[in-house]
């Protein structure tokens, strides 16, 4: 990989404290061991909002896939299907969104990630696609009204291509600076909860997630504004560094829920809670499980992978999960 793509890829926000500290998290976090039970045989399938997966993992979104290997996205779409979890689609994919839908195999679930434009109408356009094409479920960014400062990547100049899809005009990027800031301006940074009802509305039969909520009082609002879940996220320690890692909000998030009854809302599926960042070993997915949460993202192991040995490293890193 060049440097462009390594540093875009592995860089956090300032001192890269957060970063750290979401695979450090788990460390702290104690198993209780208990013994004599019958583990002849383990089945960890499961279902992500109604859809089933072979396991509580899904691949979440990471943009510009390109960077790291000439053929994108696409390589992840394929090898989800391979092992039966989720792709979730980002909006700054290199391949374009048709792209990796078209290269699911047939009855492949796919989520889309969005970044909401400030431009109201075309997000709208976005997202009533996504549905036309199939995607089961909205995951909309919460985190990033401005972007962190992500030293390590503005270091090194934009020069490539984003799909583009969200953009307008097709190419219109800063390249005076790195790669997240150049292909990223499209982004409200007005959205608030009053944006929510309309964006529901427009997702019509999709489940709508709010991704990058980072603490109890706002997983409270999101249940209560009608969302259907949340991830527990700090954007992989590239937006506001020191903030928490997911999994130490975890229980707390789980039991505020819990206590006003909004896990369980009358009428309604469970309220569903998922944690990415940092998560690199299955003895994680089972800490965050055990905590509450439905399922984990992953998604710097999976692109690593692509990039250094395509979609056969992708699989070997779903299978790595499976075993490990």
């Amino acid at each position: 990989m060049n440097r462009r793509g390594w540093n875009y890829y592995s860089s956090g926000a300032d001192d890269e404290i957060t970063m750290r500290e979401n695979t450090n998290a788990y460390n702290r976090v104690w198993f209780r061991p208990r013994v004599l039970r019958d583990v002849t045989n383990v089945d960890f399938s499961t279902t992500i909002l109604g859809h089933k997966s072979s396991m509580p993992v899904y691949i979440t979104a990471t943009a510009l896939g390109k960077l790291g290997h000439p053929e994108g996205e696409v390589l992840l779409t394929r090898a989800a299907h391979e092992h039966n979890v989720i792709q979730m689609i980002p909006t700054l994919a290199s391949c374009g969104f048709d792209e990796m839908v078209d290269a699911a195999a047939p009855g492949q679930v796919q989520f889309l990630q969005l970044y909401v434009n400030a431009d109201k109408s075309r997000t709208k356009k976005i997202i009533e696609h996504a549905a036309k094409r199939g995607v089961k479920a909205l995951f909309i960014t919460v985190d990033a009204p401005q972007l962190g400062r992500r030293e390590k990547d503005m270091r090194t100049k934009f020069e490539g291509n984003a799909s583009a899809h969200q953009t307008k005009g097709g190419d219109q990027v800063q390249r005076d600076s790195g790669a997240a800031r150049a292909i990223s301006s499209f982004i409200d940074p007005s959205l608030n909860w009053n944006d929510l009802p309309f964006l529901i509305e427009c997702a019509g039969d999709m489940k709508v997630i709010l991704k990058g909520v980072q603490c109890w009082e706002d997983a409270v609002l999101a249940a209560e504004a009608g969302v259907d879940g949340i991830v527990l996220s700090n954007h992989g320690g590239r937006q506001l560094d020191t903030a928490p890692a997911a999994i130490t909000i975890l229980q707390e998030v789980v039991a505020q829920l819990n206590a006003r009854g909004l896990m369980y809302r009358p009428g309604k599926p469970k309220f569903e809670i998922f944690v990415d960042g940092g998560v690199r070993r299955a003895t994680d997915v089972l800490k965050a499980v055990a905590l509450g949460a439905t399922a984990v993202g992953i998604g710097r192991p999976m692109i690593y992978a692509m990039s250094t040995y395509g979609q056969e490293g992708v699989s070997h890193a779903l299978q790595i999960l499976k075993v490990s």
